[in-house]
């Protein structure tokens, strides 16, 4: 999970660019970066760090050109120190281009050795965004004619990126002295949006992640780019796009819309609000067909994102629904911080339980998935040590049991407390008196609900159900190795006879 932005203006990208990566910094915390244009030059700040450690008035000052990419990057396992894996990534040749990716490559192990062997490329970090940086740039040489590029030549390019890249992969890139490509893999996993505003010196782009970048900044929203499609906007603001995939089919990730993205977007016609608020329903829903026995007193969200989820089921059980936890702003999601020890020591820190909503109470708290069950076991210590007398927990989403190849951080089956365990167990592994997880049929319905023209999501987390057909138990138990060390990683080798070099998501 990272949030990408593409910016087209008619005045200087430089502030348009921060002020939507301070929207986005929910998709990453572990580094930003912005590159702007200005004509045939590129200029570039990134670093490791929330935005605004990042960026200082001198490199804002730097950043020059109407034209610009930008990206935020979350920890990933085995690089959350490396600050040489900020992105956006930069190639000289055949062009010069910047990239900014979001999702994972699951082939992207193969495309390394092809870049080194055939394509005479050479990837200088774990990143599977350089590998796809380098891929675009090999396509971007074979369609040009005469050192020229056209949209045409572009087009064919990304075309070339689609039929060698497998996974998921959502791209902002930047062409010196063309102007700004975005694109979006063949199965629409990863979002990606545009939208224009029309000023006194022309009409200005923009491309986020999520609408909600576009509303902050003054765009209105055009539509979501297409899986498949690529969009061109070149330096004098003409638009062009196309469908550069054969066989495209949009399989948005459900994950988005449970957790990942801001309540207040839209995207692929989705209002996440909306969906988790029917979230609440069929939890409650749930709750009155087979668990009437329980003598529920109050519900409590855990914030933030489960709030309106957590609403929704208070005001159709006809509960009383409290506040408990007051949480501190500036400790960042514990979902993607990269260690056990740092998740749970995070929790303590982001949120406090207020005794006076728990004490002698029979409390429902209510969030939006548990994933590695840390943050869930120390929200119910805490609830029981505040006093409550009995402590239900709910979740919005259904057991995560299996690997996330995507682009979302929690690729292994051993860290997954939902992996091998029914719900009693898991029930008694955090602690709680009772557990309710959503149904994944009730889930999928509950997006459905919002915009019944998408039928079809990306659900792997929960069903193992692997979109893109290519992954393979083989290829599991390389990226758990990868995760587990040096040792563990050699014997995966032996055994699936693969002698790959790993990449990891962004």
């Amino acid at each position: 999970m990272c949030g990408i932005l593409g910016v087209v203006a008619q005045s200087p990208a430089n502030q348009l660019l921060y002020d939507g990566l301070l929207v986005l910094q929910h998709r990453g915390q572990d580094a930003a970066g912005i590159v702007t244009a200005q004509g045939n030059t590129f200029h570039m700040q990134k670093g490791g760090g929330l935005v605004r450690d990042v960026f200082r008035t001198r490199n804002m000052r730097a950043l020059a050109g109407n034209m610009g990419i930008a990206h935020v990057r979350y920890p990933t396992a085995g690089s959350a120190e490396s600050t040489a894996e900020a992105q956006p990534f930069y190639v000289n040749s055949p062009f010069g281009i910047v990239l900014g990716h979001n999702g994972n490559l699951t082939n992207a192990a193969q495309l390394n050795q092809e870049l080194f062997r055939e394509d005479l490329r050479h990837v200088n970090t774990n990143s599977d965004s350089e590998v796809l940086l380098n891929v675009l740039a090999h396509e971007l040489q074979r369609s040009t004619k005469n050192h020229q590029l056209d949209p045409a030549a572009i087009f064919a390019a990304v075309a070339g990126v689609h039929q060698r890249c497998r996974g998921a992969y959502a791209v902002v890139a930047m062409i010196a002295g063309y102007g700004l490509l975005a694109f979006r893999d063949p199965y629409g996993i990863r979002p990606l949006v545009f939208g224009c505003a029309d000023t006194e010196q022309g009409v200005e782009y923009l491309v986020a992640s999520e609408s909600v970048a576009l509303d902050t900044l003054g765009f209105k929203l055009v539509r979501d780019i297409a899986p498949g499609e690529a969009v061109f906007i070149d330096e004098s603001g003409n638009f062009y796009s196309k469908q550069c995939a054969a066989n495209p089919t949009l399989n948005p990730c459900i994950f988005e819309y449970v957790y990942l993205a801001r309540p207040d977007s839209v995207m692929d016609g989705i209002s996440v609000y909306e969906t988790r608020l029917n979230m609440g329903e069929s939890l409650a829903d749930k709750i009155t067909k087979t668990m009437r026995h329980l003598d529920i007193d109050v519900v409590i969200p855990i914030p933030d994102s489960s709030r309106p989820s957590a609403l929704q089921l208070a005001n159709r059980l006809g509960l009383n629904f409290r506040e408990g936890f007051v949480k501190n702003r500036y400790i960042g999601r514990t979902f993607i911080m990269p260690g056990q020890q740092q998740r749970r020591k995070s929790v303590r820190q982001k949120l406090n339980a207020m005794s006076v909503e728990f004490r002698g109470k029979n409390v429902l708290l209510v969030d939006d998935s548990i994933v590695r069950g840390t943050t869930s076991r120390e929200i119910v210590q805490m609830a029981q040590e505040a006093g409550a007398h009995k402590v239900y927990f709910a979740s919005a989403a259904p057991p995560v049991r299996f690997p996330n190849v995507y682009g979302i951080d929690m690729p292994t089956r051993q860290e997954l407390i939902a992996t091998g365990r029914d719900d009693d167990d898991i029930c008694r592994e955090i602690g709680a008196d009772h557990l309710i997880y959503q149904d994944l049929d009730s889930l999928k319905k509950d997006v459905c609900r919002v915009n019944p023209a998408i039928t079809r999501y990306e659900t792997s987390c929960f069903d193992g159900n692997y979109i893109t057909g290519d992954v393979t138990p083989e290829y599991l138990a390389i990226v758990e190795a990868q995760r587990n060390g040096g040792l563990a990683l050699a014997q995966a080798r032996s055994s699936t006879q693969l002698d790959l070099n790993l990449v990891t998501a962004d």
